[in-house]
């Protein structure tokens, strides 16, 4: 099903609905030409989903992972019929990409739900329990976003790379919902968007994502938003994240780190906002994040747009690190927790 991109019911986008045994999806990578909701009905379409980018950020891989589980399982005749099957279910969902940390957390609680199944019902108790990452989900959203707020001022112009508002999360998101529920309460933001290269998820994305709720933005190249701090008035810098280590340290979008340097440079405030799901509090630095690595045709030619020679030697890992130490603050559901020494184990009581 498709919609024009600047139909009256754009506000309404919903990136993911389950529904028995299907899950619709708005198709991120088609976005912002026009509004399409593909219908997956099996495993292997919700992998490529999520290794294609049609459904991408952090949580919402967790949350279509988690929907994917019961796609592949709820359609089996017996619950031990599917009981035999989670493994290999669980482990192709897991390798689809490996940086989120919130696609093992979500499906570390689909293989909990699923150990705990008896018959009768067991396919309404899976499909709950995916509901209920979605459901938690949403709710870390309104609360990080609650607390994200009380750092930005009415008037603010700040900056954010890559796209973390609603189609990221399938809540309210995390860094742009921030920025998007200021300007609805305080009035008078300014959003300054990165691109976002090679995959273009500021511009194709964060600038419709603004649009779709009003907030005035301005869509830069990556490279120029050094520029942008060095002429002044830039009130901070907001973004996401992928994973979180112990000490603060950050995976997100790569560019963030060059943004998170440069913020430190000119003085500006660097704030990363994410659910506690996205922490992984089992490394102690970013040190031991995986990075995921991407096809070197995203950077030859982005799109299909052939932007160097064929065969081009390219590199293109799809996140970097941030140290914590040029993190401001990091915003999560539980508050907002200040920089620039971070002990995330004692933040969270672990």
């Amino acid at each position: 099903m498709t919609a024009p991109s600047g139909s009256s019911s754009a506000r309404r986008y919903e990136p993911v609905r389950y529904t028995r045994g299907r899950m619709t999806i708005l198709d991120q990578t088609r976005l912002p030409r026009e509004t399409a909701y593909p219908e997956l009905t099996e495993l292997v379409q919700v992998e490529t989903a999520i290794r294609t980018l049609q459904v991408r950020g952090a949580p919402l891989i967790g949350v279509a992972a988690a929907y994917g589980v019961c796609i592949a399982l709820t359609g089996l005749p017996s619950l031990a019929e599917a009981l035999s099957r989670a493994p290999e279910v669980l482990k192709r969902l897991a390798a689809t990409r490996p940086t989120a940390v919130n696609l093992f957390w979500a499906l570390e609680r689909m293989e909990r739900a699923l150990a705990a199944l008896q018959e009768p019902g067991w396919r309404e108790a899976l499909e709950a329990e995916a509901a209920a990452v979605q459901r938690d989900g949403a709710a870390q959203d309104a609360e990080l976003v609650r607390h994200g707020q009380t750092l930005l001022a009415a008037g603010a112009r700040v900056i954010t790379h890559c796209n973390t508002g609603p189609l990221a999360t399938g809540g309210l998101g995390t860094a742009l919902a921030v920025l998007i529920g200021a300007h609805a309460r305080l009035g008078g933001l300014h959003v300054y968007a990165d691109e976002t290269r090679p995959r273009w998820q500021g511009a194709h994305l964060t600038t419709w994502e603004l649009a779709q709720h009003g907030v005035p933005h301005t869509l830069i190249c990556d490279n120029a938003a050094a520029v942008l701090m060095r002429q002044g008035g830039i009130h901070s810098v907001w973004v996401g994240a992928d994973r979180i280590a112990a000490n603060g340290d950050t995976a997100n979008k790569v560019g963030t780190y060059g943004l998170a340097v440069n913020a430190r440079h000119h003085g500006v405030p660097f704030y990363v906002v994410a659910p506690s799901s996205t922490f992984d509090l089992s490394l102690d630095s970013g040190a031991g994040i995986p990075i995921e690595e991407r096809s070197a045709e995203e950077v030859r030619a982005p799109e299909g747009l052939l932007l160097a020679l064929p065969g081009t030697p390219a590199w293109n890992p799809a996140f970097d690190v941030t140290p914590g130490t040029l993190i401001t603050s990091i915003v999560c559901e539980r508050g907002v927790f200040q920089g620039p020494r971070y002990d995330l184990r004692q933040e969270m009581g672990v």
